[in-house]
């Protein structure tokens, strides 16, 4: 089933000048890029892209580094793409993601593991509303 999905390329891949490496990955495993921003967000659409974690001990270490720099959001799609694209991304730890994932390959702690993907429709249409309108 084709469907599509957010992935966010966090600071520290854009720092890193990734963005073109990441991108191509997905394109090279069939999926379509729909969208594409770059964009530093406020500490408000921070807020509500992590909204669901806003009790937990390290919300504001996310909050805080997602807007410390530029960020580029993308909607892709493609055949099951949200178990699809989180395949590829990995684990969130990056000592735990498999090999040849984006995580392992270019995360360096659990904050600055290099990409967001929405983890189900319901996330993709919420966070997509922050980073596109």
């Amino acid at each position: 089933m084709t469907e599509q999905t957010l992935i966010v390329l966090k600071p520290d891949s854009v720092r890193k000048n990734l963005i073109g490496e990441i991108l191509k990955r997905f394109e090279q495993n069939g999926f379509t890029i729909k969208k594409l921003k770059m964009l530093t967000m406020t500490k408000e659409e921070a807020h509500e892209f992590y909204s669901v974690h806003k009790e937990k001990p390290f919300f504001n270490e996310l909050v805080s580094f997602i807007t410390s720099a530029p960020i580029v959001g993308a909607v892709i799609e493609g055949s099951d793409a949200v178990n699809s694209v989180r395949k590829i991304i990995g684990a969130t730890k990056p000592s735990e993601a498999a090999p040849c994932t984006i995580r392992k390959d270019f995360g360096t702690s659990i904050t600055e593991n290099a990409i967001h993907a929405s983890d189900s429709h319901e996330s993709f249409i919420k966070e997509s509303k922050v980073i596109f309108g």
